[in-house]
Formats: structure tokens, C-alpha cells, sequence
């Protein structure tokens, strides 16, 4: 059992394996919105957002699950010390804020709406006739720039974990690969 556990050197096989699967369907996410924003509704950003609301429930257990990993692990993971260290506990606390409250107030839109819901064909809402207005607003306000800013802070974590290696000749990302 030791051996799937974080260390102080090195995440552990079941950390990373979180990370990269959910950078890689975050990326497919991402590149959905980018091509949605940049080309609007097309045959191409209508196949590659059929898989957004099935991905979004996805990306939202596996932040759980993720997490309550993490905190399972806290003690042993790799150290942040000093300053910079807290700016990288404050940058990962607002990473994981976000990937739970996107998908959060998507899902909440989602049932408020009465449409049902069934990802992987497991009914998870059923299909209602009345609506509920109060549920529905979180999401049309805010998931759509939350994603954005979401977006924004994943590529400032891959700018700083380059910048740890090129500037300051730290590798953490060998901790995470």
C-alpha cells in the first residue's frame, strides 16, 4: 500500500494519475471553449462540446475524489516552505476552489432547469416540467467566466512550474511526473 502513497520527495501513482487525467480532460474542456469562443457554433465545436456536459461531472468527481485523496495524504506530501511556498498552497486552494465550483454551479443549473441528466447513462436527474429560477442563476452567471478564469489560473500553474525550472533551477515538476 505504501508504494500507491505521496511522499515528501514525490506524489505518489495515484496523485498523479488524478493530476494528468484531469489535465488532460481539462485541456479537452478548454480547447471546446476556445474554439467555441473563436469560431462559434460549428460542426467541429458541436463535437468536441458533446462530451462537455459528460466531462464537466467527470472533472467534478474526480476533484472529490482528488481531494479527499490529498487530505488522506497531507502529511506526507512534498513540502512548500517560505513564502513562495505559501503562494503555491494560496495558487493549488483557488485551482481546487474553482474546478469544484464550476462544475458545481453547471450541475446546479442543470437540475434547476428540469431537463434531467444522465451522464454515462446513469440517470442522476430526472426530467422535470417546472423549473427552478433560484438554481438556474449561478450558472448562467458565472459558469461560463469562472471557467475562463479557471482556464487563466491552470496556465499561470504551467507557467510557474516552468519558470521553477528554467529560473530558479528547481524541478517540482518531476514531483508531479
Amino acid at each position: 500500500m505504501a508504494r500507491w502513497l505521496d511522499t515528501p520527495e514525490r506524489y505518489g501513482p495515484v496523485s498523479r494519475g488524478f493530476h494528468w487525467l484531469m489535465a488532460a480532460l481539462f485541456a479537452w474542456q478548454f480547447t471546446g471553449a476556445l474554439l467555441y469562443v473563436g469560431i462559434g457554433d460549428t460542426a467541429l465545436t458541436r463535437f468536441v462540446g458533446s462530451s462537455h456536459f459528460t466531462l464537466g461531472f467527470t472533472l467534478f468527481v474526480l476533484v472529490l475524489l482528488r481531494g479527499a485523496w490529498g487530505l488522506a495524504n497531507l502529511r506526507r506530501r512534498p513540502p512548500h516552505p517560505g513564502q513562495a511556498g505559501r503562494a503555491a498552497v494560496a495558487g493549488h486552494a483557488l485551482i481546487y476552489a474553482l474546478m469544484v465550483i464550476v462544475p458545481g454551479i453547471s450541475l446546479l443549473r442543470q437540475y434547476g432547469s428540469g431537463k434531467g441528466f444522465s451522464p454515462y447513462g446513469i440517470p442522476l436527474m430526472p426530467v422535470r416540467d417546472e423549473k427552478i429560477a433560484w438554481m438556474m442563476i449561478p450558472g448562467d452567471l458565472f459558469h461560463y467566466w469562472l471557467g475562463f478564469v479557471l482556464m487563466a489560473v491552470v496556465l499561470g500553474h504551467v507557467v510557474m512550474s516552468v519558470l521553477h525550472r528554467v529560473l530558479w533551477k528547481e524541478d517540482v515538476l518531476a514531483r508531479m511526473a
